[in-house]
């Protein structure tokens, strides 16, 4: 399980969206990579819930704490960027934003995977 959640890392801090290409495919490899973090982060909570030892040792305690905040930063970012998509898809709908905006495209949105509101099952049997 930890070697999951550290290639998973890995693989999550490789991937980068630059904001000059910013396109339906590049939001979806960053979904994807931070979906497979989530996933394995989610089985490594269960395991440490399963053993009382893991859950009592600080380190791991203090590791939980980051992970939950580094969760939050995450989904506020999100929200901001989500805000400032459809502020400005907005504006370029309208005069005198879509004269400025000289054919622009939309900017896409991070939407949630379907099922993301629900937490993994994680069957040790």
């Amino acid at each position: 399980t930890l070697e999951s959640v550290i290639n998973a890392r890995a693989r999550a801090t490789q991937v980068t969206i630059n904001p000059d290409n910013l396109d339906e495919n590049s939001i979806q490899k960053y979904k994807q990579v931070q979906g497979e973090l989530s996933s394995a982060l989610a089985r490594l909570l269960v395991v440490s819930e399963n053993y009382p030892n893991l859950k009592a040792n600080q380190a791991f305690s203090d590791l939980r704490v980051t992970l939950e905040g580094t969760e939050n930063r995450i989904a506020v970012e999100r929200m901001k960027y989500n805000d400032m998509s459809r502020d400005f898809n907005k504006a370029i709908q309208f005069f005198p934003g879509n004269l400025l905006a000289g054919g622009m495209a939309p900017m896409p949105y991070f939407e949630a995977e379907a099922g993301s509101e629900k937490a993994p099952t994680v069957d040790f049997n």
